[in-house]
């Protein structure tokens, strides 16, 4: 937890409105960020944070309300001119270039130049200057695309300095880094508060915001709740504040299944030599009625393995059997047809597709249904899929302005839910969940919680991937730990050895 600060005011929002037609994202907002604190923004998906912080940074114009920094109200009509008044902000999608260099991307779009040419070495030896002094490790020379999650971030929050910014927004930092790189970006934290510069942070883990935070705003409905300094409330009061109720603490049953064999791993390998991005004699199974839990660090093949069990790779060895059938042919539609759901690692890229409606995601995987489709498949019945996207809507509780709503302008939990509702409802044999509640708030991963289990209950199969251990923990019946590659061992979901899941999951 960072030290309460009473340093002068940098930063304030009053009565911020935004509206997106009929649709209020943020009301009567009111907000004020101090000179080295670091300040959270708490609230359930779609509680209008990412909003708010769009409209600081001159993405989105307020229907109403004004902006002061240092004490002068100011018109935040472009990111430009946010970074002209130090604010900065590093995307929950990162914002570089792929194509582009570390260097390319962080000298993109900055004015200082005087003429056509740039020195080179000159603006080198600045960003290094500035990387080292805050612990931002980067190769200026390497392509991004060869850069990991977290280090990406490094180069956005690097630009983010190199171009003076005072008032840093980070959204959703931590949604796809390792514990390890978390702890980084928060010494990280440390030391931009520690000179006087603030941070504006937007999470849902609350182990996170207790730790950093010095002030928390909670938003719910787009509506300011309280603002609370961080010393004087627990977890437990936040998360309640967030959802606007009391959240009872989950103890799922952990149940031993004896039912049929849904998916079965015979020392199976694909690209072996590789440790991060391969399986190496990998034998598992899953049974209808649990969830088995793999735990450990991200990139130690988890990404192979849901790939594999869902028809995307084939295995160089070994083999695969589907419902006692040997797998002959790996092919995601093939899966599909055998009654195999997918909750993918990335769903904006794997998940769905963003400038298709709500309703026409929900019926991806089933418009040769007769429900959706004439006998041929060729013609879409638009009124019973509407229908069907609203009693999805309803069941699923995805909050959007209409299910004709683009998928790609959902907040991430809604767009989770829409990925549920079609996954679900299909009835699914083998469930393969991939970092399920990744950003996800405690609402939002409650609820992904209880139907993994409904699911569990109605005779499916659950592989469950995630990085996040207490998530595995919480739900899963089996316990395996991957690392580089191999399953390290195997452990009961009741009263599982922490310490010696926690020594597996680092090699030992």
């Amino acid at each position: 937890m960072a030290v309460e600060t009473a340093a002068k005011e940098v930063l304030r929002m009053e009565h911020i409105t935004k509206q997106f037609g009929s649709v209020y994202a943020n009301r009567d907002i009111n907000f004020d960020v101090r000179a080295g604190e670091v300040h959270t923004l708490l609230g359930e998906n779609g509680a209008g944070k990412s909003t708010l912080m769009n409209v600081l940074f001159g993405l989105y114009q307020p229907t109403a309300g004004d902006i002061y920094v240092r004490g002068q109200k100011v018109k935040i009509d472009s990111p430009s001119q946010a970074v002209k008044l130090g604010i900065g902000m590093v995307h929950q999608h990162f914002m570089l270039v792929e194509a582009m260099t570390v260097f390319e991307n962080i000298i993109l779009g900055d004015t200082r130049s005087k003429g056509i040419f740039i020195d080179q070495n000159a603006r080198k030896k600045e960003i290094m200057e500035l990387s080292q002094k805050y612990g931002l490790d980067a190769d200026l020379d390497q392509p991004i695309t060869e850069l990991a999650v977290g280090a990406q971030q490094r180069v956005e929050i690097l630009k983010a300095l190199y171009r003076g910014c005072d008032v840093l927004v980070l959204d959703e930092p931590t949604a796809a880094l390792t514990d390890q790189e978390a702890e980084g970006l928060f010494e990280i934290m440390h030391k931009l508060t520690g000179e006087g510069k603030s941070v504006i942070f937007i999470s849902h883990k609350m182990r996170e915001v207790l730790r950093i935070s010095d002030r928390v705003t909670i938003l719910r409905s787009g509506q300011t709740v309280e603002t609370v300094n961080i010393g004087d409330v627990t977890g437990e009061e936040l998360a309640n504040k967030m959802i606007g109720r009391e959240l009872k603490p989950s103890q799922y049953e952990k149940m031993e299944s004896d039912g049929e064999a849904v998916a079965v791993l015979n020392h199976v390998s694909y690209h072996k030599n590789s440790k991060h991005n391969g399986l190496n004699d990998v034998s598992l199974t899953v049974r209808r009625g649990e969830v088995v839990g793999i735990a450990g660090v991200d990139g130690n093949g988890q990404s192979q393995l849901a790939m594999l069990l869902t028809g995307n790779i084939s295995p160089e060895e070994g083999s695969m059997d589907l419902k006692g059938s040997r797998v002959a042919r790996f092919d995601p539609n093939g899966f599909i047809q055998e009654n195999v759901s997918h909750i993918p690692e990335d769903r904006n890229k794997a998940g769905l597709v963003g400038n298709m409606s709500v309703s026409d995601n929900l019926v991806l995987k089933t418009t040769k249904d007769p429900r959706f489709s004439d006998a041929n498949g060729l013609h879409l019945k638009k009124k019973a899929i509407r229908n069907y996207a609203l009693e999805m809507q309803k069941k699923f509780d995805i909050r959007c302005s209409s299910v004709d709503q683009e998928a790609r302008n959902l907040s991430g939990g809604n767009q989770q839910k829409v990925i549920l509702a079609r996954e679900l409802e299909a009835s699914p044999d083998l469930l393969i969940a991939v970092h399920p509640t990744r950003g996800l708030d405690i609402g939002a991963t409650r609820f992904i919680h209880d139907t993994v289990i409904a699911q569990r209950g109605s005779g499916c199969g659950v592989l469950l991937i995630s990085a996040d251990f207490d998530e595995i923990l919480e739900v899963s019946d089996r316990i395996l730990v991957m690392f580089e590659g191999k399953i390290m061992g195997e452990y009961s979901g009741k009263n599982p050895p922490i310490e010696e899941i926690s020594l597996a999951m680092a090699g030992k």
